[in-house]
């Protein structure tokens, strides 16, 4: 064939064909390697915006503080509360088990030794499941949260321990200081408000220091009971970074390092009065 058009006859469409040297395409081992290199980097750009996604222990840590340490602050609340509360009613509850009435000291003493025996916990779940949600106060409906009945929970144990370093602060005074005010005629109350428990303090002042560390530790068994301290708030704060496991000690471990800020230097201060107050 010459290329010249025959008379009469029909034209014929040829398939088409693509040259590769008229577009300039010729595949080399160069090109593969450049496909790799941008499969790479694109894979690269989409991993890294998923970590950005996935922040580090530390910086969820730093993004939720101020919420776990507002729940330690209620746990702190909470233990002086406790405390205050159970210091008041086992002075009065000490003092009864050294009345001279035989049946008030025997009653007393078997308050102080249930109390002081029974498991925090256990005491804590009676407390919120039997006291009500509410009460009625000359016609005015007073509600009791949670976090009241919690802390009316630890008071208990509170009281039977102070109920007893007050015993034993005022059996520990030597007996000739009571033979002493009785012969410049006080009375056996005013012996024992004036002349006796002064002395007392500074044998009561570490055991019950003492006693305040390990109530502070305590509250955190409220959690159990849906106070929402410090523990609780940490879980929930886990559940909302999605549960992920690399989470769970740093986030546990900030709770037990603020405690243990807390408490040690307690601690260390109980030691100290010990010293300072040592009888000898």
């Amino acid at each position: 064939m010459t290329g010249e058009r025959v008379p009469g006859a029909l034209p014929v469409l040829l398939p088409f064909t693509l040259s590769r040297t008229r577009l300039g395409l010729r595949p080399s081992p160069r090109h593969g390697a450049l496909l790799c290199v941008g499969t790479a980097l694109t894979a690269s750009a989409a991993l890294a915006q998923g970590d950005a996604v996935r922040l580090s222990a530390l910086a969820v840590i730093v993004k939720w503080a101020p919420l776990l340490l507002s729940g330690f602050a209620f746990n702190i609340a909470i233990s002086l509360l406790a405390m205050l509360i159970g210091t008041a009613a086992g002075t009065f509850l000490g003092l009864a088990m050294l009345a001279g009435r035989r049946i008030v000291a025997r009653a007393a003493w078997a308050v102080t030794q249930f109390f002081r025996n029974a498991p925090w916990l256990v005491l804590l779940f009676f407390v919120m499941f039997l006291v009500p949600f509410q009460v009625t106060l000359f016609g005015i409906r007073v509600p009791l949260p949670d976090w009241v009945k919690a802390t009316l929970g630890f008071s208990l144990p509170v009281m039977a321990n102070v109920a007893e370093i007050v015993r034993g602060a005022v059996r520990s005074v030597p007996d000739t200081q009571w033979e002493a005010a009785e012969s410049l005629a006080f009375t056996r109350r005013q012996i024992l408000w004036r002349i006796i428990l002064p002395q007392c303090v500074k044998r009561m002042l570490p055991p019950w220091m003492n006693v305040y560390a390990l109530v502070a530790m305590a509250t955190v068994q409220a959690s159990i009971v849906g106070v929402s301290e410090m523990l609780t708030l940490t879980a929930q704060v886990h559940a909302a970074e999605g549960g992920r496991p690399e989470l769970f000690a740093p986030l546990y471990g900030f709770a037990l390092l603020c405690f243990f800020l807390y408490c040690y230097p307690i601690t260390r201060w109980t030691e100290r009065l010990e010293r300072r107050f040592q009888i000898r």
